[in-house]
């Protein structure tokens, strides 16, 4: 089954398709996730250079993650009818400005300032790039390039991230600020190269956000994205813990787990990009149904090293597979508002990453570190079930 219908994407379905510009989108989400978070790397030198704590300082992830919360669905309702093509380069042109701003920042009121408009950069940007594999490529091809699409996200992970960091402690932290600002510009110039136009077929409206809500199939998508990201926040927040004091697992070890949790995610991503092209709903039902029953197992089966290690990689094969199989949902389940429904995704799929880790740092201060995972693990569980109620819906399958 095609992720949509060509039937319903009007003159927006390409006659060819364009995959150099897939790839170019790509690099723009690999940057998004890779400015995103690269301040978690960085806590301690920003800390200590601008004089704040490194509890003030983590406020360069939260911030910008808010903000696109609410730049998704905001940004494409205020540009009206802008040609995407254009809005992705004036975006990514923002991204460069914003953090060539961190980079030159004096003081720590500023460096907030420049992280908001990163949040505006990501928000507007996902929310146009999420769905925009129906605009370029034919519609056989479409969960493949939304796999290749959110492939930027593994790949920042496993890459960007660690890479910036490392450039920080070699360096210092306003050279790998400047040097994201610098991959920006690289970036704008690729989309402005590469894409097509991108006529808007009608402005985003409020009113037509909200209509979106009416349809069950994407109430069930945007609940199963709230309870999917919130639940694997709680606890990937605290992975590190986790390894430590519950699998026995040496701290200096823990990187590069990471590292290994990200290259599996990324596995994952393509490997649901294939299969949510064949039966949607099963693939997405199947990933929170694995996703689920990991996370609660490893109270049980991740006491020691090798079931911590191996929980871990199933752990980000399954979560690997959560953008593209989500985001392919919503394009099934609004085929002729597919903008519309990604603004929402993208806001609700933010909102919940800061709740996720706000959610989880109350359990772990109140409970032992096992409650973490629980409460994960009944929150994916919960979207299970969500996703298990419009079985029978032949739109999704």
């Amino acid at each position: 089954m095609t992720a949509t219908d060509p039937t319903t994407t009007g003159r927006d379905a390409p006659a060819k398709d364009h995959w150099i510009a897939v790839s170019a989108v790509a690099f723009g989400t690999f940057l998004l996730v890779t400015a995103e978070q690269l301040p978690i790397g960085l806590l301690t030198p920003v800390g200590s250079a601008l004089s704040v704590s490194e509890g003030a300082a983590g406020l360069m992830v939260t911030v910008p993650s808010i903000v696109a919360a609410v730049a998704a669905p905001v940004v494409p309702v205020l540009v009206g009818r802008m040609n995407r093509r254009l809005l992705l380069v004036a975006l990514m042109g923002l991204m460069t400005l914003a953090n060539l701003a961190s980079a030159l920042a004096p003081d720590y009121p500023l460096l907030i300032i420049s992280r908001v408009l990163v949040g505006v950069a990501i928000g507007g940007f996902w929310a146009i790039a999420g769905g925009l594999a129906v605009r370029l490529v034919r519609a056989a091809h479409v969960p493949r390039a939304t796999a290749i699409i959110f492939g930027g996200v593994g790949a920042a992970n496993v890459f960007g991230v660690p890479l910036g960091t490392v450039i920080g402690g070699l360096a210092s932290w306003r050279i790998a600020f400047g040097a994201l600002s610098a991959l920006a510009l690289v970036v704008l110039v690729a989309l402005l190269a590469v894409l097509p136009p991108l006529a808007a077929a009608r402005p985003v409206a409020l009113r037509r956000l909200g209509d979106q809500l009416r349809d069950r199939g994407v109430r069930v998508g945007i609940v199963a994205t709230f309870l999917i990201v919130t639940g694997h926040f709680t606890a990937y927040t605290f992975i590190g813990p986790v390894l430590r004091d519950l699998s026995g697992i040496d701290e200096r070890f823990v990187g590069p787990l990471l590292f290994g949790f990200g290259v599996a995610g990324m596995v994952g991503n393509f490997a649901a990009g294939a299969a949510v092209a064949k039966r949607l709903h099963r693939t997405v039902l199947a990933i929170t149904a694995a996703l689920g029953v990991t996370v609660l197992l490893y109270p049980v089966a991740g006491l020691t090293a090798a079931g911590g290690v191996t929980l871990l990689v199933v752990w980000g094969l399954v979560y690997g597979g959560v953008s593209t199989s989500l985001q392919t949902w919503m394009i099934k389940a609004a085929p002729q508002a597919v903008e519309e429904a990604s603004a929402l995704w993208v806001a609700v799929f933010n909102l919940s990453i800061g709740l996720g880790a706000l959610a989880g740092g109350t359990v772990v201060d109140a409970l032992p570190l096992q409650g973490i995972l629980w409460l994960a693990g009944i929150l994916v569980l919960g979207a299970g079930a969500a996703v298990w109620s419009v079985r029978r819906d032949e739109s999704l399958r």
